[in-house]
């Protein structure tokens, strides 16, 4: 690490002598897997966008020439480049450094980036505002294959061509995204780089430029010697880009000479850069989507560390009930956002491939695509991550729920997720799936309820479903053999008694750490009930009104979601005008840091002590009409 750990900010690193850069190019690989095999994190992207962090750095003047990441979790070698070496073994750790782009982090972090697509727009932002002030920095923004199958990146695209404001944006070609590269584009850059085009053009163009007196000879010198194929990216060019690639992305010292040919042209300019994902760890080469985010791993051997005796994944159990049903129910299809194995869809995929559909990082597409087939009949299942259905909301509101038509999503991730942080965060989607008129939204408090739940919206004709469950293990419990319907918004008593003073309202992830408050309560003479809600649409009214009858007047609702707009407020406009009052515990008005999923909870309220103490705060007060903690 002798050369690594003699940058501590992008202004050494220019004074490395060209021929050492490879070598320090091989200590950042040795940084980031000695570091991720330890901590987990994403690992097949920054081994791969090594060369261009590093040729960046060299030839652009950051943080006043701003460089910008699409998905940050490329960026671990720009992170070691720019003052965040000697805390890079706390990435993605609570308290440490994200695994992201954090604006609060570093002032070379120009844009935070946990969704895809956003690089193109925001560079295009900052480029404009440049020109408003009449600065002369530059603005480059880095952009994957995968990502540029999302829409948002076309339309940077499309407008940055047509303001034309100087704009240098990266192609990072990896010829995969997270699984595998779907789509036309996928296929037009493939294209691209066919030996019959590559050469077909080199003729053609070598020939041309032979015919100019005096430049002609030099610029086809010029090319040969950076090995740059001038090829005319008709895509691009069309959209107002000057093309230039695609080149070697593994060869540091051409990539610094062709950045530093191109660096100050006018105008949109696109680069075409070819890497490899996982480059320089055989594995990670070898098996692109296992290595995309490991886990912690023995760098010798490549085995990843694996949980002894956990239980089966919410995603693996959702996947298997998906073929299960689908099997039965031929109308039933699965569109995935370029995340197959992330979702579990990979084995619709196996299995029944001709009813599987990868739209790409497309979430806005694929949501009215379902539509689509929801109007002709078929019945579609589109699993996304809660935090990126985020981005396709207008399409769940105009063209789902405005026109009800029986699409289902599965929301993998719903909750807190961990160590991603922010970005990854699934706490929005009771909120924001609540309030779309004629959606259920249901969670399942574990697997054996998860695969009655997907069943029972396979199977419900009245309109659009959601249902979200957790990231990680499920619990544990045993599983029916036969599928049966869950009664839409139907909720189920899981403890109670004549004693009890106050009753527990929880649903999805927080159901059993409320049964576990609940009997430590109850060993010090507090009498507390627990229902399983469910549903955070529609609330269980006959319930509530059962539990008041009998007396009860305190209730607790219990949410992995942020309390604006969430589950614990729908119960509480359920219950208005009833002689009850409502604590609600769930996340306040804020943003939840990285960590683990055990220590966040902790932080904000949702361990079974922590529920316990609420309850017994909340019962030792005097009634009011609503009291929330978050």
């Amino acid at each position: 690490m002798a050369i690594l750990e003699a940058i501590r900010k992008p202004e050494d690193l220019k004074i490395i002598k060209p021929e050492l850069l490879p070598q320090l190019c091989r200590e950042i690989r040795d940084k980031i897997l000695y570091t991720v095999s330890r901590k987990g994190g994403h690992l097949g992207a920054s081994l791969g966008a090594t060369e261009i962090a590093v040729s960046l750095h060299y030839v652009f003047n950051a943080p006043r020439d701003k460089i910008v990441w699409d998905t940050g979790h490329q960026a671990y070698a720009h992170k070691l480049l720019t003052g965040r070496q000697d805390r890079f073994d706390t990435l993605r750790q609570h308290g440490g450094i994200s695994g992201f782009l954090n604006r609060k982090e570093s002032d070379y972090d120009v844009f935070g980036a946990g969704h895809a697509s956003t690089a193109i727009s925001a560079a295009l932002g900052m480029a404009v505002a440049r020109d408003q002030k009449e600065e002369d920095s530059r603005v480059v923004a880095i952009v994957s294959d995968g990502c540029i199958t999302g829409g948002m990146a076309y339309e940077g695209l499309q407008n940055a061509g047509n303001i034309g404001s100087d704009l240098l944006v990266v192609l990072n070609d990896n010829q995969m995204f997270i699984s595998h590269r779907v789509g036309a584009m996928g296929t037009f850059l493939a294209k691209l780089l066919t030996l019959g085009i590559v050469t077909k053009w080199e003729k053609r163009l070598e020939k041309f430029l032979a015919r100019i007196h005096f430049w002609g000879t030099y610029l086809v010198r010029l090319g040969k010697r950076l090995k740059v194929l001038l090829f005319p990216g008709i895509l691009f060019e069309e959209m107002g880009f000057a093309y230039f690639g695609p080149v070697d992305g593994h060869d540091v010292k051409r990539l610094i000479e062709v950045l530093t040919v191109i660096r100050n042209l006018k105008g949109p300019v696109l680069l075409h850069v070819i890497t490899k994902k996982g480059k320089g760890y055989e594995h990670a080469e070898k098996d692109v989507f296992g290595w995309h985010a490991p886990g912690k791993f023995d760098m010798a051997t490549g085995e990843i560390q694996k949980s002894s005796g956990s239980p089966t994944p919410f995603t693996k159990i959702f996947g298997q009930t998906l073929v299960r049903v689908a099997r039965e129910d031929k109308r039933i299809v699965a569109i995935s956002a370029a995340m197959p194995e992330g979702t579990g869809t990979d084995l619709m995929r196996d299995e029944i491939p001709e009813r599987y559909f990868d739209v790409g990082l497309a979430e806005q597409h694929a949501v009215t695509f379902a539509a689509g087939m929801a109007t002709q009949g078929l019945k579609p299942v589109v699993a996304i991550y809660s935090t990126f259905l985020q981005r396709a909301f207008d399409q769940m509101q105009h063209d789902v729920s405005l026109q009800n038509l029986p699409v289902v999503f599965v929301l993998d991730r719903g909750g807190l997720v961990g160590d991603d942080g922010p970005t990854h965060h699934g706490v929005f989607d009771y909120s924001y799936v609540r309030i779309l008129p004629n959606f259920v939204h249901m969670s399942p408090k574990d697997e054996n309820e998860l695969q009655h739940m997907i069943y029972t919206a396979a199977k419900h004709e009245k309109g659009p479903v959601a249902i979200r469950y957790p990231r990680g293990s499920s619990i544990g419990v045993a599983m029916d053999k036969e599928l049966k319907l869950i009664p839409i918004g139907q909720g189920e008593i899981l403890k109670e008694s004549p004693q009890d003073e106050a009753f527990l309202r929880a649903i999805g992830s927080t159901v059993y750490p409320c049964l576990d408050a609940a009997e430590s309560l109850s060993k010090e003479g507090v009498r507390v009930g627990v229902a399983n809600m469910r549903f955070a649409k529609p609330i269980d009214r006959e319930l509530l009104k059962r539990l008041i009858s009998k007396g009860v007047r305190k209730f607790i609702t219990v949410e992995e979601n942020v309390l604006a707009g969430g589950f614990g407020g729908a119960v509480m406009e359920t219950l208005e005008g009833e002689d009850a009052v409502v604590r609600r515990i769930g996340i306040g008005d804020q943003y939840v840091e990285h960590g683990s999923q055990n220590i966040l909870r902790e932080k904000v309220g949702l361990t079974p002590e922590k529920i316990a103490a609420s309850v017994k705060g909340f019962l030792s007060k005097p009634a009011a009409k609503v009291v929330q903690v978050g």
